[in-house]
């Protein structure tokens, strides 16, 4: 079998690791790959990953049996549906399903509809009645959520008025992340620890991946603004057993069912950002892809062929497949600049 991957980063050296310990693969692609990548699979660094044309071409000329699109920016912007359009089998959600993470807008929207638990929030398009609205509550600290993606760096947690309005102006007024801060989600702060819980799905069954705790803000200590993540461990030990049978049955099965009652059912890997209150597990965000840097320490713990995984989604199939993980752990942490 040769598979084709999509993406340039740590999080697609991870997938294209597992997908080679497969016995079924022959040939790895990437696009665009990286250095690193190059030593696995073959690397086409001239096709970019949010080049939905380049991608497809590159694809009619390979002829992969599977197009593995691991980034949001593609899968947003419905690389799957176009690639399925032109024959090809493929892994990630077509555009209408991959929304969850490219508007946060709907994602709480659906929450709110199918009584998902999350944190209590208003949408605003209006920098003054979202001020209005910073200063009714007056309750901080507060998060200011862009509506669309931004790398990870759209989410502000404002301790004071000052710095809640900085933001509401940033994004609305500013137009710091463009189109993506054109709507902003304004919501309560949740407390108590994050976990990370990474899901393969058919659009019916659901299978979680071994919990994660990431580590989003810039410096030591929990300082600095929030990034697309500095560090990870897997798994979470603050995920217990009961805590993942109160996610199974209040967050991650409605999630799927709301999405098919939608009619955007959802296939590939659905990421789940959530809270451990004290009132209970609440969303934080949905990603439509595997993490980054998460899938650098919950891959290498996958027992299961990730390619029968992979084929047992498309097929929608998966309720059928017994996914095995080690008992191991692993960590992962990040070198960036600026």
């Amino acid at each position: 079998m040769n598979i084709l991957t999509v993406g340039g980063g740590g999080r697609e050296h991870a997938i294209i690791a597992a997908l080679r310990k497969s016995e079924r693969v022959d040939k790895l692609y990437a696009a665009p790959g990286n250095g690193g990548i190059s030593a696995i699979a073959e690397c086409f660094p001239d096709v970019k990953a949010a080049d939905i044309d380049g991608v497809v071409k590159l694809a009619e000329r390979l002829k992969p049996d599977y197009v593995f699109v691991a980034p949001d920016d593609p899968l947003v912007m419905g690389m799957v549906d176009r690639l399925n359009e032109a024959g090809f089998k493929t892994f990630g959600p077509k555009a209408n399903a991959a929304i969850l993470e490219g508007s946060k807008v709907f994602s709480k929207g659906l929450m709110k509809k199918y009584g998902i638990p999350t944190a209590e929030y208003e949408t605003f398009t209006d920098p003054d009645k979202a001020i209005a609205y910073i200063r009714e509550k007056n309750s901080y600290p507060a998060v200011i959520k862009c509506d669309g993606l931004a790398l990870g760096k759209g989410v502000i947690i404002a301790e004071n008025e000052e710095q809640a309005l900085n933001a509401v102006k940033s994004m609305l007024l500013d137009g710091k992340f463009g189109k993506s801060g054109s709507e902003i989600v304004i919501e309560e702060y949740l407390t108590g620890p994050e976990v990370t819980v990474l899901a393969f799905t058919d659009g019916k069954t659901v299978k979680p991946m071994v919990s994660s705790m990431d580590h989003k803000r810039a410096y030591d200590g929990d300082k600095g603004l929030n990034t697309g993540g500095m560090g990870t461990i897997a798994p979470n030990p603050l995920y217990t057993e009961e805590k993942q049978r109160e996610c199974m049955e209040k967050i991650f099965l409605p999630t799927i069912r709301a999405m098919e009652k939608e009619g955007r059912p959802f296939k590939g890997c659905l990421y789940f950002g959530l809270m451990l209150t004290p009132k209970g597990a609440k969303v934080i965000e949905y990603n439509c892809r595997f993490g980054d840097p998460e899938t650098q320490v919950i891959l290498p713990l996958l027992e299961t062929d990730l390619v029968d995984i992979m084929e047992a989604v498309w097929e929608e199939r998966l309720d059928g497949l017994d996914v095995k993980w080690s008992d191991k752990a692993c960590a992962c942490v990040v070198m960036a600049s600026g």
